[in-house]
């Protein structure tokens, strides 16, 4: 049993497998990776312990960003080796300036860290690579991403970033309301509190996702003609 599951009582599980409410989605032909905010901020310059790591930036999540892109460089590796598109997301200081922002301490406060929404080193795309700009919790609202991803004819998502109960629920939430079916990357995907994280990933495979790991979003990518 997955961490996630098991942090839930039986009672809790047992429902979600009698209501079906956790079937399984068909993979498409046509994925892309949307990777959600892993940005300097969000993982400071190093890794560190999260109350080191909060002294850089107040945003980070410590080690376990750092845990989590291992696991997305993966990812991105087998993605580019099949030419599936990536998608980075990250937010857009000057907009969120004149928009408030993606949460309710956001928008509105101290100097625009153009550093700080940066995209990782550690991860960094490539030239060819879409960085998207936002300035709310999902990479949708606001954005052109979903009409790009009709363009591109997109059919599923594998989602990967930050953090589990923010950004990345949000955008995975949006996904499902324009009918993307969405894929979360266990492994790929971190938050600052980690009952917040399992907890997500629970809800959301209940309801919008299928919660799969490194091992299957690779057999699955591999699978591609």
């Amino acid at each position: 049993m997955r961490k996630w599951e098991a942090v839930f009582p039986e009672k809790d599980r047992s429902l979600v497998e009698k209501t079906a409410m956790a079937g399984k989605q068909t993979f498409g032909k046509k994925p892309a990776l949307i990777i959600v905010d892993v940005n300097n901020a969000f993982v400071g310059s190093r890794s560190k312990p999260i109350m080191e790591s909060v002294e850089e930036y107040r945003t980070s999540c410590g080690e376990a960003g750092w845990a989590a892109m291992e696991s997305i460089l993966q990812l991105m590796k087998a993605c580019r080796a099949r030419n599936v598109p990536i998608i980075f997301s990250t937010n857009d200081p000057l907009s969120i300036r004149f928009s408030w922002g993606p949460t309710k301490r956001s928008g509105h406060q101290g100097e625009m860290d153009l550093v700080g929404n940066e995209i990782a080193e550690y991860i960094k795309p490539l030239p060819s690579e879409w960085v998207l700009r936002k300035t709310k919790a999902s990479a949708f609202f606001g954005t052109p991403l979903a009409a790009a991803l009709v363009n591109l004819q997109i059919d599923c998502l594998l989602i990967a970033g930050a953090t589990t109960s923010g950004c990345v629920r949000a955008t995975v939430v949006d996904a499902f309301s324009h009918r993307f079916p969405c894929f979360i990357v266990e492994e790929c995907v971190f938050d600052r509190f980690e009952l917040s994280h399992l907890v997500n990933l629970f809800d959301m495979n209940a309801k919008y996702a299928d919660v799969i790991t490194l091992r299957e979003a690779i057999d699955l990518l591999n699978r591609l003609e």
